[in-house]
């Protein structure tokens, strides 16, 4: 690895940063994606991530893996009831939480380290409950984000499917990936079973709204379940699609 990994924390909240290459202080500005989950997307990706910088399939990205204090809390936009008794309900401050990274966080991170300061190379990734929020963010602060990336995105979540094709969202200069692995939710007896039908009815609604091919992508991984080890695989096709093919 040639880049760096380092852990740090802006006010109480922690985070790791990644930062490529020929990253330094006084050079260009670099695009930085702000990660769900912390690095558990990345940080056993960044010899793959590297690879694709040297190969030019992407351009070298700074990474900010955002530590959530609750992820059931932080990263649901309303409070809903727990889908199981070994789990407590789901809190809901998303809201709150997307607040926080925008007017605090995101300044923090741009104060201290060589990032644009551009909305349209501004990027929000997660996975799950992330990837649901990471889709919030561009319905709450559409000026603020131009990639999402929500891979396996928790669409399965009370009332998200109609929030989302009642909100006002326009496609601006946004782009969206969206990845669903063909067999999530099919051992599942409860709404998490539509994980696929649903992920479709968002980037249908999604495609309503005016975004075009360029813009919105749906990524169906054949014989895929719901497992961390096809959301770090889609983590790198989501940067290559978000930033590649001179996106940025």
């Amino acid at each position: 690895m040639n880049g760096s990994l380092s852990e740090h924390k802006a006010g109480k909240r922690k985070f790791t940063l990644y930062l490529p290459p020929s990253y330094s202080p006084d050079s260009r500005r670099f695009p930085a994606v702000y990660v769900q989950d912390g690095s558990s997307l990345f940080h056993g990706q960044i010899e793959l991530l590297e690879s694709t910088f040297q190969q030019r399939r992407l351009p070298e990205l700074v990474l900010i893996g955002i530590e959530s204090e609750n992820r059931l809390d932080e990263y649901t936009p309303w409070p809903a009831a727990s889908l199981s008794d070994r789990f407590p309900d789901f809190g809901g401050i998303g809201y709150d939480y997307l607040s926080d990274i925008t007017n605090r966080f995101i300044p923090f991170i741009e104060e201290n380290w060589n990032v644009t300061r551009e909305p349209q190379l501004r990027g929000m990734i997660g996975a799950s409950l992330g990837g649901l929020i990471s889709l919030f963010s561009l319905l709450k602060y559409p000026s603020v984000f131009g990639k999402i990336g929500s891979i396996s995105g928790s669409y399965w979540y009370e009332n998200a499917l109609e929030t989302i094709h009642l909100s006002s969202l326009e496609p601006g200069t946004a782009c969206v990936f969206m990845s669903v692995g063909s067999e999530e939710g099919r051992e599942k007896q409860s709404i998490q079973r539509h994980m696929l039908q649903n992920t479709k009815q968002v980037h249908q609604s999604l495609k309503e709204k005016g975004f075009t091919e360029d813009q919105l992508c749906l990524s169906i991984e054949k014989g895929a379940v719901h497992h961390h080890k096809y959301f770090c695989q889609q983590f790198i096709i989501a940067l290559e699609w978000l930033y590649g093919k001179n996106r940025s």
